[in-house]
């Protein structure tokens, strides 16, 4: 009988010494979940130390838990006897309509514990249920007055590409199509991406930083989610560098520090699987040597980095009319496999792997400069087979020292610029400049005006 009893608790095993609130808690967290047992009479440890019964015990505490939840649950029970102690299970399904409260507080699990969930968690889960989401619901703030006409066609004329036969061009038919109008209504979706004006709902935070702190350039993007991807990647292109590589082909190849279409993918990403409810913005920042993207929005609790870094999940989109948008117009191929496209263009471009991480209340990645990687192999290489320049920059002045450390945080720094961080005149500045070159320490790609230093 004892191998009935787990060794451990789990997302859906919970061990209770005695009933009491926590017990209906945990119900109520496997209702709103995948489902679970509760063993009454087992510590925490899963030893067994029963509970005392009598006649009445038992429906007693289905009342209980019937009479503190909403909607009431009723879970099934078992009662075993276990080296003369009573042991007795709690087993509940998962609830078909979420959230299920306990004295108006909704639970989750995850992992082996209850998630006391927030607004926004409520909300998404009881969409969830219905199989739709919060781009799906009508918006009250706003109505078909507030959307553009030539935005629909736009629409309309995206989706035709690689249509056999092309949709006609009826604002109408296409908006309720796509369930952009329904009812007369107009939904979330079809405001974020018709939308006449600006708002603030979709605002979008672009800088160009030199350093941590200090920002060379800055935009506000507030505009439908269509133009919001190709202005968003039109400022990264604009503060990002590229190269040009002669080929036997009669045009010169563009080699840019990222590969584009990887960009254009974690953009796109960005679009669709915000959380537009929440009070926080989209942000792209642009360092030297990286780009950093930032979402509110963490991923779902049963997801983990790992898994979606592994593919070890099941799409769970967002917004998912706004998806559906995006699939028509063939701007996203299929749910779920952009994490997946992402590193495959890294990888095959040569970079560095992205890094992927929940972070504050939404979701970062982070790209590195293909430089990166370069500088990064090199200076490897530097070390396993030439000892020599390490004893060179043993000899190197402080002066010197200073400016190759500012030259690999911005390898486009400019010697103007180096003029007021070393402390030293411009004169000076070039001078140790040429002498790192010639000790073979810091080299010049490009011109003056559109290269970058490589140490």
């Amino acid at each position: 009988m004892k191998e009935i009893i787990p060794k451990n608790e789990s997302e859906t095993v919970e061990f209770k010494s005695a009933f009491n609130s926590d017990t209906v808690e945990t119900l109520v967290a496997f209702a709103n979940s995948k489902g679970g047992f509760v063993y009454l009479g087992v510590s925490d440890t899963a030893k067994i130390v029963g509970v005392t019964l009598n006649k009445e015990t038992i429906p007693q505490w289905i009342n209980e838990i019937k009479s503190k939840t909403e909607p009431s649950l009723i879970p099934d029970v078992e009662e075993f006897t276990i080296d003369s102690k009573k042991v007795v299970i709690f087993s509940i399904s998962e609830f078909p309509i979420k959230p299920v409260s306990v004295k108006g507080k909704y639970y989750k699990r995850i992992g082996n514990a209850n998630h006391l969930l927030n607004l926004n968690e409520i909300l998404n889960l009881h969409l969830k249920t219905f199989n739709s989401s919060w781009d799906y619901s009508f918006d009250p703030n706003h109505s078909v007055l507030d959307i553009s006409e030539e935005k629909v066609l736009q629409l309309i004329a995206l989706s035709n590409r690689n249509r056999k036969i092309p949709l006609e061009k009826d604002v109408f038919e296409f908006l309720t199509k796509m369930e952009l109008v329904r009812e007369g209504q107009l939904t979330n979706a079809g405001f974020l991406l018709l939308m006449r004006n600006e708002s603030i709902v979709s605002d979008i935070e672009l800088g160009h930083f030199q350093n941590e702190i200090t920002i060379k350039d800055g935009l506000t993007i507030s505009t439908d989610l269509v133009t919001e991807v190709e202005e968003v990647l039109a400022f990264i292109r604009k503060h990002i560098s590229k190269e040009y590589i002669i080929t036997a082909n009669p045009a010169r190849e563009e080699r840019w520090d990222y590969p584009l279409d990887a960009l254009r993918e974690i953009v796109m990403n960005m679009v669709v699987h915000r959380d537009y409810t929440h009070r926080g913005n989209s942000s792209v920042k642009i360092f030297p040597n990286r780009i950093e993207f930032f979402n509110p929005g963490k991923l779902p609790s049963e997801i983990s980095v790992n898994d979606l870094i592994e593919g070890k999940y099941v799409s769970d989109c967002r917004n998912k009319l706004i998806a559906k948008v995006f699939k028509e117009i063939d701007w996203i191929e299929r749910y779920g496999s952009g994490i997946k496209r992402i590193m495959n263009f890294f990888k095959d471009y040569g970079s560095p792997n992205p890094v992927f991480e929940n972070f504050q209340h939404g979701f970062r990645i982070t790209v590195f400069s293909i430089v990166e990687n370069i500088v990064k192999k090199d200076t490897e290489k530097d070390t396993e087979k030439d000892t020599e320049k390490d004893t060179e920059k043993e000899m190197l002045s402080n002066n010197q020292k200073k400016i190759l450390e500012e030259i690999s945080e911005n390898k486009l720094i400019t010697a103007e610029e180096l003029v007021d961080i070393v402390g030293i005149n411009l004169r000076n500045v070039k001078a140790n400049l040429s002498k790192l070159k010639a000790k073979g320490l810091l080299e010049r790609v490009g011109s003056d005006k559109g290269g970058y230093w490589k140490v």
